[in-house]
């Protein structure tokens, strides 16, 4: 596969984070779509999952462990969400991504989704990854790759 090069960096880090969001070191912006509204006129509860993805894919970028989509395999094993207040168009959810618990071969993500034109968390929720080789069969995080998620966290995992 070819790498991904030129591509706009959706990422808060450091002091850019909301104070809410400040132990999450990596928080992925995520617009509403107008058209991601359901017949309730709130946000489609699917559409949360999606950005969690999204989440977790900055997450990996910003921590230095994906360049490419071919540098870490990895399988979503569970996932769930838990809401707390709808979320209409027009807002801007920053989507807070950290390190739960990291296992030989998962790692639990916990999200937060702040809204900010409600200025609250709106959702949280947990996704459960496990590391895979190139034939889906599970293998365990290398030293390396637990140091980069260490020194991303900024704290032992």
């Amino acid at each position: 596969m070819l790498g991904v090069t030129g591509v706009y960096e959706p990422i808060l880090v450091g002091d850019d984070r909301p104070d809410v969001l400040a132990e999450y070191p990596s928080v992925h912006v995520q617009p509403v779509a107008w058209g991601e509204m359901d017949g309730f006129h709130h946000l489609n509860n699917v559409v949360f999952y999606r950005y969690a993805e999204s989440a977790r894919i900055s997450y990996l970028r910003a921590s230095g462990l994906v360049k490419t989509r071919t540098d870490i395999s990895t399988i979503l094993a569970a996932n769930s969400c838990q809401y707390k207040c709808p979320v209409t168009y027009p807002d801007t959810l920053l989507v807070g991504v950290r390190i739960e618990n990291l296992g030989t071969t998962s790692v639990v993500f916990e999200h937060a989704y702040y809204s900010t034109a409600q200025d609250t968390i709106v959702a949280t929720a947990e996704a459960v990854m496990v590391r895979a080789d190139e034939h889906g069969v599970k293998q365990a995080w290398t030293d390396s790759e637990r140091a980069a998620f260490a020194k991303f966290e900024g704290r032992e995992l």
